[in-house]
């Protein structure tokens, strides 16, 4: 039995909340302990050749991914590049500090691999993490920042949100990514409508210190809405498309299924699948897709892939699958490729699209 599951049953055992923010304090001094990161880094073989993706003009040395929603605040980068990943997403960050909807709001459905939240991007601004990221010395993966509106600001004034987040962390992201499908800041969903879309992104052309630029979108849009929606991001020249945030479905049974929030893990695999199936084939493949959602194993990981997902992010796989998530998936994923006798992996992204 792994050290993991030793403690997975006492860090479960705590509040969901209390459980992550002692995760991260972990992984921040994880993060600081000299050479560690490096050697731990090297022992988990994040470069591996036929995983490895160049896209947005960055280096990806494999495809799997931490999502946005773990280090909110951008403390623990460090530390999570120790465990493997080929890169992290921080955030969601707001221009100015928010404390983030009223406790409990964090969730744990076990038997279902399943979370649900309704934090409501609780970070300490813009401004901190910046600083935060400035005085960080290692960093070997690129990092991606999640942007999100604060909540007092009205939705007609959102585009002001997102480019005065964007110029403060700018200088410090490999590239930044728009969240638009939070179901946990009031509206916030409607700015995926095309018309909005395309009128904020216009705006962040605007950004001083351009980087490319991702749009994380919701399960929760029908074929059409998808379709309309990869249209306008097709014409904006858009970089990247995460698929997806969180879902306000409740496929499942269990006794906390009825709290609000966003429901993520393993109940939504099928779902977000489906979502980037679609999007594949309505921008014809010509926008690369990052896709999460449900990503357990490296057979969820595959599927993905196959559906027309060029990379990947885990958030609830890893709460429930450990400091080894990432380790194992790659192997995984290797495994897939030498048995259907693929070479690289972007040789078989779409292949079941």
């Amino acid at each position: 039995m792994s050290l993991w599951h030793c403690i997975r049953p006492l860090l479960f055992s705590l509040p969901a909340e209390l459980a992550h923010g002692l995760g991260m304090r972990a992984l921040h001094m994880l993060g600081a302990l000299g050479p560690l990161p490096r050697y731990l880094r090297q022992k988990n073989r994040p470069y591996r050749p036929a995983l490895a993706m160049r896209l947005f003009g960055l280096e990806f040395p494999n495809p799997l991914g931490l999502a946005a929603g773990l280090d909110k605040n951008a403390v623990a980068i460090p530390g999570l590049a120790a465990l493997g990943f080929g890169f992290v997403e921080v955030g969601t960050l707001t221009p100015l500090p928010q404390p983030g909807n009223p406790k409990p709001r964090l969730f744990r459905l076990v038997e279902q691999g399943a979370i649900i939240n309704r934090m409501g991007f609780n970070n300490q601004g813009a401004q901190r993490a910046a600083r935060s990221l400035a005085k960080l010395k290692y960093r070997p993966l690129p990092v991606g920042i999640n942007l999100g509106k604060n909540k007092w600001t009205e939705l007609e004034n959102a585009a002001e949100d997102y480019l005065s987040a964007a110029q403060t962390l700018a200088p410090f992201a490999d590239y930044l990514a728009l969240n638009l499908s939070s179901p946990n800041t009031p509206g916030l969903r409607s700015l995926q409508s095309p018309k909005t879309l395309e009128a904020l992104l216009l705006q962040l052309k605007k950004l001083e210190c351009p980087k490319p630029l991702l749009v994380k979108l919701a399960p929760d849009l029908h074929e059409e809405e998808l379709r309309e929606i990869s249209e306008v991001l097709v014409s904006c020249a858009v970089d990247g498309i995460i698929a997806t945030n969180t879902t306000l479905q409740r496929n499942v049974s269990h006794v906390l299924a009825a709290q609000t929030g966003g429901l993520s893990g393993k109940p939504l695999r099928a779902l977000s699948t489906l979502c980037i199936r679609q999007i594949y084939a309505a921008t014809r493949g010509r926008i690369p897709i990052v896709g999460v959602g449900g990503i357990f194993s490296a057979e969820d990981a595959y599927e993905k892939i196959k559906a027309g997902a060029s990379l990947l992010q885990v958030y609830s796989g890893f709460i429930y699958g450990g400091p080894s998530t990432a380790r194992h998936i790659l192997d995984g994923l290797e495994a897939c490729l030498l048995r259907d006798g693929a070479k690289h992996l972007s040789e078989v992204v779409g292949q079941e699209g």
